[in-house]
């Protein structure tokens, strides 16, 4: 006997995937990509069921990746998730931060780039104002050197609003962060133009059909 699923049953069901209703499921633009600099992504927890998010897209493409999600993570606990390995932070330099009461951070040294299996690419996935608040509440992160992007296109995020002509998504920002850490920018193209496709999914919900 086959049970039919109302459209009220499925709009409510969830993908245990992307964990997104299934009418809007993401799974389709999963492009598994293999990546040697092992990627933890540290997910404010408003970002979590944002529909605009590209965190989770991120991490089902990324085989060596890890997404946790946490505004303020207890000491021993980052530090296990931090242990092992060298690790980058991917955030810029804002100097003016220091006002804030956020450590200036180390310089990134060249000699930790020599081995990228060795290597640890930290990132936080949250708006400008809440990733600045994730750096302040978590001290062990503002000890970790910062990775600046060099030369990255223009973002090709179109469902959300930036505050600076350079700021990217946080699947842009990786994908260009692991290019220029692994030197092998055509691996991760295949990543940049699935979320195109997730972004023309999102834009579809908003914009009128036939626009």
């Amino acid at each position: 006997m086959t049970t039919s699923i109302t459209p009220d049953q499925k709009k409510r069901a969830r993908c245990p995937a992307c964990l997104r209703a299934i009418s809007s499921c993401i799974c389709r633009w999963v492009a598994a990509v293999p990546n040697t600099v092992e990627v933890l992504i540290l997910q404010h927890p408003l970002e979590v069921h944002n529909a605009k998010g590209s965190a989770r897209l991120l991490h089902l493409s990324l085989p060596n990746s890890r997404l946790l999600t946490g505004e303020s993570f207890a000491p021993d606990e980052l530090a296990t998730l931090l242990a092992g390995k060298h690790n980058v932070l991917l955030y810029p330099d804002t100097p003016g931060d220091r006002s804030l009461g956020i450590a200036p951070p180390p310089a990134l040294e060249p000699s930790l780039l020599a081995d990228l299996s060795q290597l640890r690419l930290v990132v936080l996935d949250a708006t400008w104002r809440k990733s600045r608040k994730m750096l302040y509440l978590n001290p062990e992160l503002q000890r970790l050197p910062r990775l600046p992007l060099r030369d990255t296109p223009a973002s090709h995020y179109l469902i959300r609003k930036a505050h600076a002509p350079d700021q990217l998504s946080t699947l842009e920002a990786t994908c260009y962060a692991l290019m220029q850490l692994e030197h092998e920018e055509a691996r991760f193209v295949p990543l940049i133009t699935a979320f195109d496709g997730f972004v023309a999914q999102q834009l579809s919900y908003v914009m009128p059909q036939g626009r």
